[in-house]
């Protein structure tokens, strides 16, 4: 449904995408990853049509997104990462006046997001937070019940239980067989809802990877207290990853290596053992390297 094929797109300041591919399927919710000024927000532009590439295309449901755009948007959801109101409008104004745009009447799904997302739409959007304004662009990014949408930092400003409620909503969307493209920064979101993720990093894309793939590289760690040192040297001795914390404690980390844990610890004095929750995160951090702001 999304096709992103070689785009390149530079500035004068050298930075921009290079070479950039992948695609998203109909009825898939696909994660952009990767850190700030990685380029996510410039390739979603190419998508829409915003600018003109240096090479390669972007297309939408077979179309080219620069050279049909308007037919694009008819039937297109977008919420901006930095987003721009008419500040004076309330948020049932603003509503009616993106619906009228589109052409789009049927207000049954847009009444359901302002219960379902607890707006105050009768709110002039200038009197509003920075998360009742989040809520604006998400309700406007899928009122008009859009087949593609791309969403730039959906839950950006929003509370937990908004963004719990922003979960199950996409849940909902992919049963509908909605394709949604979602570049974000939570990883509990990403995680639950998608089903690949392409990462970026400084304008390239370093991995296109499959979630449940990624959850398989997860590796199993273990804190091992000791009651005395020579329990220590047998761990050290044996072939299991060790590393040392302190002089009663050990990190193991398990290759498939179960069992000669198991046999290697039984020979030891044991005080605890305590395991080590590795995130999908930290699995997405190992792409960038230390010292990268996602």
């Amino acid at each position: 449904m999304i096709k992103v094929d070689h785009l390149t797109k530079t500035y004068t300041n050298g930075n921009g995408i290079f070479d950039v591919s992948f695609e998203v399927n109909k009825g898939e919710v696909f994660g952009f990853l990767g850190p700030n000024g990685a380029g996510k927000t410039t390739t979603i532009r190419q998508c829409l049509g915003f600018t003109n590439a240096n090479s390669g295309s972007c297309t939408i449901n077979g179309l080219d997104s620069r050279a049909h755009s308007d037919i694009i948007h008819k039937n297109l959801g977008y919420l901006p990462g930095e987003i721009a109101f008419f500040d004076d409008m309330t948020g049932l104004q603003y509503f009616d006046f993106i619906q009228a745009l589109h052409g789009y009447k049927d207000k049954t799904l847009r009444n359901d997001l302002i219960k379902r997302f607890e707006l105050e739409s009768d709110r002039k959007i200038k009197k509003m937070s920075k998360g009742m304004k989040q809520k604006v662009a998400l309700i406007s990014a899928f009122m008009n019940n859009p087949d593609v949408i791309i969403l730039d930092e959906p839950t950006s400003g929003l509370d937990p239980l908004m963004q719990q409620r922003f979960i199950e909503f996409i849940l909902e969307q992919k049963i509908l067989g909605k394709t949604i493209l979602m570049s974000s920064h939570m990883f509990e979101e990403v995680e639950r809802t998608c089903e690949r993720v392409a990462i970026i990093k400084e304008g390239r894309i370093v991995a296109t990877e499959k979630i449940k793939d990624l959850k398989e590289k997860i590796q199993k760690q273990y804190v091992v207290t000791t009651k005395d040192k020579s329990s220590i040297q047998k761990l050290f001795k044996s072939n299991l990853e060790c590393h040392q914390v302190n002089s009663h404690q050990v990190e193991i980390t398990l290759h498939n290596n179960t069992q000669e844990m198991l046999e290697v610890l039984g020979s030891c004095q044991i005080e605890s053992i305590d395991s080590i929750h590795q995130s999908i995160e930290q699995i997405f951090i190992s792409y960038y390297g230390k010292g990268v702001s996602l």
